[in-house]
C-alpha cells in the first residue's frame, strides 16, 4: 500500500462534521459535551469489540483486523496499468534475449509479487509449479483480506446491537429509579439513548465504510497478482507481446465487469 486515498480521508472527516453539525444546530455547542458519556460508551464499543473478538481465530487475527483501519485510508502504490506495461517491456526482453536476461531486469521491479514471478521464471521452474505457487500466495491474500473485511462486518452488525442493550439496561435503571420524580424521565431517557446513538454512528460511520473500502482494495490486490501471473507464465511460455497484451486486457475487462455488476 502507499500514498493517503485523499478521497476515503475527506469523507470521514465530512462524515464526523456532519454529526457535530447535526448535534450543535439543534442544541448548541454545549450539546456535543452532553452527548459524552463513558459507561455508555464502554458498553456500546467495549460490548461490540468483545463479541468480535468471540468470532475471532486468534489475538492475532483480532489485532491484524483492528490495524486494518489504517489500510482503508491507503491507496496502492502499484496501479494494474502501470504493471501491465512494465510486464508488456519484459516480454519484449524476453523475447529478443531470452529468459535469462530478464534475471538483471527483475533486480529494477519494486512490485514484490512480480519480482518473485520473473525470478521463478528465471530459474527454470515448471511451469505448472509457477501457477502454483503465485496461486497458493493469491488464495492466502485473499483469505487474509476476508478476515480483515469480515472483523469490520461483525463489529458493524453487533455495534447497534449493543447500543440497544445499553439503552434497554438505561430505561431499566431509569424506571426503577424513578420513584416519582417525573423530570427525571427527560433526563433519563436521553441518557439511555446515548448507547443507541453511538451504536448507529460506529456501524454506519465506520465499520460499513470501512468494510465496504477494504473490500474494494482487496479486489484491486487480487486483481493486480491476477494479471501479474498470467503476463508471467505468458511470457514463460514465449507468447508474443501483442497476444500478452490481450489477454491482460481481457483479465482487467471481466474484473471490471464483475465489480460493477457486484
Amino acid at each position: 500500500m502507499g500514498k493517503i486515498n485523499s478521497a476515503a480521508f475527506t469523507g470521514f472527516l465530512l462524515c464526523f462534521v456532519a454529526i457535530v453539525f447535526g448535534i450543535v444546530t439543534n442544541g448548541g455547542i454545549a450539546s456535543v459535551l452532553n452527548l459524552i458519556h463513558i459507561p455508555s460508551a464502554i458498553v456500546t464499543f467495549g460490548g461490540a469489540l468483545f463479541a468480535t473478538l468471540m468470532t475471532a481465530d486468534s489475538f492475532s487475527d483480532f489485532q491484524e483486523g483492528l490495524t486494518s483501519f489504517a489500510t482503508a485510508f491507503k491507496r496502492s502504490s502499484v496501479s494494474v496499468y502501470e504493471l501491465a506495461e512494465q510486464i508488456f517491456q519484459l516480454s519484449e526482453t524476453g523475447r529478443k534475449e531470452g529468459l535469462l536476461a530478464l534475471e538483471e531486469e527483475a533486480n529494477k521491479i519494486e512490485f514484490d509479487f512480480l519480482k518473485k514471478a520473473i525470478t521463478l521464471v528465471v530459474d527454470g521452474s515448471d511451469p505448472e509449479l509457477v501457477r502454483d505457487i503465485l496461486e497458493s500466495e493469491m488464495i492466502h491474500k485473499e483469505e487474509r483480506n476476508k478476515k480483515n473485511i469480515n472483523f469490520w462486518q461483525d463489529l458493524g452488525a453487533y455495534g447497534p446491537a449493543w447500543g440497544m442493550l445499553g439503552t434497554l439496561l438505561g430505561l431499566i435503571d431509569m424506571m426503577k429509579s424513578m420513584g416519582t420524580n417525573v423530570d427525571a424521565i427527560g433526563s433519563g431517557m436521553a441518557l439511555a439513548l446515548i448507547t443507541t446513538l453511538y451504536g448507529s454512528m460506529l456501524a454506519n460511520w465506520i465499520c460499513i465504510p470501512i468494510g465496504r473500502k477494504l473490500e474494494k482494495t482487496s479486489n484491486e490486490e487480487l486483481l493486480i497478482m491476477e494479471v501479474v501471473t498470467e503476463g508471467v507464465l505468458s511470457i514463460q511460455a514465449g507468447e508474443n507481446t501483442r497476444i500478452i497484451r490481450e489477454k491482460i486486457k481481457s483479465v482487467i475487462e471481466m474484473e471490471s465487469k464483475e465489480e460493477d455488476n457486484a
